[in-house]
């Protein structure tokens, strides 16, 4: 009889740089609750618990969204996050959010890491070369592991310009196929196991093109997989975001293939002691905004929350503070999946760096009507698109001062059925002013008039709840499937 061979995977995906404890919603039948859970500390405790139980057969994967998402972390470019991921263990993790800072600074931030970002699909434009490391092999309890990552592909597609400065990005759908043969035949491996940021649909169709992935460890899209995905022969696991849960997969191996699996999407409940070592790096590279950010700036009576495909709460209240500060007739923010819930009751000024922790300008611009249903159209796409591949976003646009009447099943450029704008119908000749944030709000291909206002984001909901606390932010219906 063939000896088997346990291993333990430990999943981190989209944890966007959530240091402590945050507030985060679940469903529970037809309503939203809040409790709060997460924490690197936290974290630290959990994933040294498995590795005592599993006598060190654990391998520990981060698919990116690490370094970037809240204040502390955008302050020191991602200088913070270092001493706390460099205690917890990890093997190795890939990237999307952490090339926010430009290439050249995140290749200095990899350089102070204690494991590898590994991406087959990011390169040098005048080299050709990689980026980073494509694979690298992990020997654990007696397995060879290959590990190769796969970076969010979508930095040079829809992402600001500087994000992805001398690189150039690829799905890496042709560059995984030699990957796998180098690992099987050079490396000699027993598993393979794809870090990947691509998102759970981008993943899943590449799975069914590429054979030979053992494990998927997918990311991006936020996820929470109570039960693997099987995509012929790999098993697929995402494990929601802001450090929320963690998945374990334990495996059970006989030579090179798996003969049993069991999953847990771990909650990361707030009643875990937090692991002292990593709490006192917490504490330490917190301390220096605690005050600032712990400064209450208003209160909300609607619990605003980033949950939503189509239209949220936390969005509704940044879009009305774009509208107020501006006075224009139309909002638009990007639908970012990333920022903790907040709540009825007080807000600080931590929560509004949540939403939007880059603290862009705030800025207006003049569409006309036929741009205007161009850029819904072209924005529904990127959400909805049948080829998983042509999904580039994140939730649907965030738009105030319209309705939105569409069907999804449509083809490209076929889904809007009605667009008014403040209760009228659109005309395509007419000129619409529209408050926005960052060029994902309205990218610059769009609009004429554009001008970047002395305002910036967090100061205009600043203004926003001091006139109007306790705020109210509830849905409005903004787009609607029919």
């Amino acid at each position: 009889m063939t000896n088997r061979t346990s291993l333990t995977i430990l999943q981190m995906n989209d944890s966007h740089a959530y240091f402590n404890l945050h507030q985060e919603m679940f469903w529970n039948g037809g309503q939203a609750v809040y409790r709060p859970v997460g924490g690197y500390a936290r974290i630290a405790t959990i994933v040294k618990k498995i590795r005592a139980e599993s006598q060190g057969s654990v391998l520990f994967c981060d698919c990116g969204d690490t370094l970037h998402g809240t204040y502390p972390a955008l302050k020191t470019q991602g200088q913070a996050m270092i001493p706390v991921l460099n205690s917890l263990g990890i093997d190795a993790m890939t990237a999307h959010w952490e090339f926010a800072y430009g290439p050249a600074i995140f290749k200095q931030l990899t350089a102070k890491l204690d494991f590898p970002v590994l991406a087959i699909n990011v390169f040098d434009q005048a080299t050709k070369k990689h980026l980073f490391s494509p694979y690298s092999v992990k020997e654990i309890g007696g397995l060879r592991i290959g590990l190769v990552g796969i970076a969010s592909n979508i930095i040079d597609k829809t992402m600001p310009p500087s994000y992805s400065e001398g690189l150039e990005f690829t799905l890496g759908r042709e560059e995984l196929p030699p990957i796998i043969d180098v690992l099987r035949t050079q490396e000699k491996v027993d598993l393979i196991i794809l870090i990947s940021h691509l998102g759970f649909p981008q993943d899943m169709q590449l799975l069914s093109e590429v054979e030979g992935i053992d494990i998927c460890l997918s990311g991006h899209t936020h996820n929470r997989l109570t039960q693997p995905v099987i995509q012929g022969k790999t098993l697929v696991i995402q494990s929601g975001c802001h450090g929320s849960f963690l998945g374990r997969l334990d495996l059970e191996l006989e030579g090179k293939r798996i003969v049993d699996y069991r999953h847990h999407l771990i909650e990361v409940e707030a009643h875990i002691d937090p692991d002292p070592t990593v709490d006192d790096l917490i504490r330490q590279a917190l301390t220096p905004y605690q005050e600032e950010l712990s400064t209450v700036v208003g209160e909300t009576a609607t619990a605003l929350n980033r949950g939503a495909m189509l239209e949220t709460t936390m969005d509704n209240f940044l879009l009305q503070a774009l509208l107020e500060s501006t006075g224009a007739q139309l909002g638009f923010s990007n639908g970012w999946r990333y920022g903790a819930p907040i709540v009825p009751g007080k807000v600080t000024l931590n929560d509004l760096y949540n939403i939007i922790p880059m603290n862009p300008p705030v800025s207006t611009v003049e569409l006309r009507g036929e741009e205007l249903v161009l850029m819904l159209e072209e924005n529904l796409e990127r959400t909805f698109a049948c080829n998983p591949y042509d999904q580039m976003g994140g939730y649907a646009k965030r738009c105030m001062g319209l309705n939105l009447y569409i069907k999804v099943e449509n083809p490209k450029g076929q889904r809007i059925q009605e667009l008014f704008v403040r209760g009228e119908q659109v005309r395509p000749d007419r000129v619409y002013t529209a408050a926005f944030v960052t060029m994902q709000g309205v990218p610059a291909k769009f609009g004429t008039n554009r001008l970047n206002l002395e305002i910036n984001a967090v100061e205009a909901m600043q203004r926003y709840l001091a006139k109007n606390s306790p705020v109210e932010a509830g849905l409005r219906g903004t787009i609607v499937v029919v």
